[in-house]
């Protein structure tokens, strides 16, 4: 199990840094005002910050997904690497379950990261250097909110965070692991290396596809009261008002952003997982120098299916 977490940790920092322009993006996209609409679309919202914010306004709330991701992925990969030895048969109701169980329990750190990820993105948009800063960092911003909330501010959006987490997850590995058996993914394939990253990116696009109509809800939930102005009650009061002024689009927004993302940090993170395993397997499975090391199947060393965690 430690291996597992071990390679979840080294996965979730390769992806953050990936991605975190294209979820700014997404986040403003999101929940930007239909009335006075700051940005046409994907593309207009990256060139607008750049020329407003500098290519730093791209990586604004760093700071929360570069410690929270790291942990989360580690989570994540070993309790569901600890879940499918529990449940001992690897089949794909299995990996549906084991991936559902790891993204229910790290909504514990998953929605307060987002929550000061989703505010310090909203901090300062359009100008270079904000005038006033709400927030020193991602740290200050949760002591704020708890200081002025209390724990029930902190989980703000937590309900929307695990219904999106929990079939989220479960849609991931369940497509991860169908997908490299199908493609044949072993240690001597000479290909074995873009077929783990196409995997990997086919699996993050898949479980955004899943349940992205309930991430902009909870990114409407998290970043409203920004600006001293509340405009929802609770989830349905949010589903109502925003279907009622904008339409079923709304459900789409940011979606674009969202998938150009989901590609390059999930197809990063599986692949780093999977060849960190491989390597470190391999190493403790030969221990006499000199001597041979033995083929191991593929299977054997996914993060979903070990026999001894996005």
């Amino acid at each position: 199990m430690a291996l597992d977490f071990a390679a979840g940790c080294a996965g979730g920092a390769a992806g953050v840094l990936v991605g975190h322009p294209f979820d700014t993006v997404k986040v403003r996209l999101q929940v930007q005002n239909v009335d006075r609409p700051l940005y046409r679309g994907t593309y207009h919202c990256f060139q607008s910050i750049i020329r407003q914010e500098s290519a730093l306004g791209l990586y604004k709330g760093l700071g929360s997904p570069l410690m929270g991701l790291t942990f989360i992925n580690a989570i994540v990969f070993g309790v569901q690497g600890n879940a499918m030895r529990k449940l001992g048969r690897d089949t794909p109701l299995n990996q549906f379950l084991a991936g559902a169980s790891a993204g229910a329990i790290q909504c514990v750190i998953c929605c307060p990261m987002e929550l000061a990820k989703t505010r310090m993105q909203m901090q300062g948009t359009g100008e270079k250097k904000s005038k006033r800063k709400l927030y020193k960092n991602s740290l200050d911003c949760l002591v704020r909110i708890y200081r002025k909330e209390g724990l029930r501010g902190i989980n703000r959006g937590m309900v929307t965070t695990l219904i999106r987490e929990t079939p989220g997850f479960g849609v991931y590995f369940l497509t991860y692991d169908v997908l490299t058996r199908h493609l044949g993914c072993e240690p001597e394939d000479a290909y074995m290396l873009p077929k783990l990253l196409f995997a990997g990116g086919m699996s993050g696009i898949a479980s955004w596809l899943s349940t992205y109509p309930v991430d902009v809800i909870k990114s409407r939930l998290q970043a409203d009261g920004v600006g001293g102005v509340n405009r929802y009650n609770g989830i349905l009061d949010c589903v109502r008002q925003s279907v009622k002024k904008e339409g079923l689009r709304v459900f789409t927004r940011g979606l674009t952003s969202t998938l150009l993302r989901a590609f390059p940090v999930n197809a990063t993170t599986f692949a780093t997982v999977t060849l960190f395993l491989m390597y470190m397997r391999e190493e403790r499975e030969c221990p006499i120098q000199d001597s041979e090391p033995p083929t191991v199947p593929l299977q054997s060393l996914q993060p979903q299916s070990q026999p001894s965690s996005m």
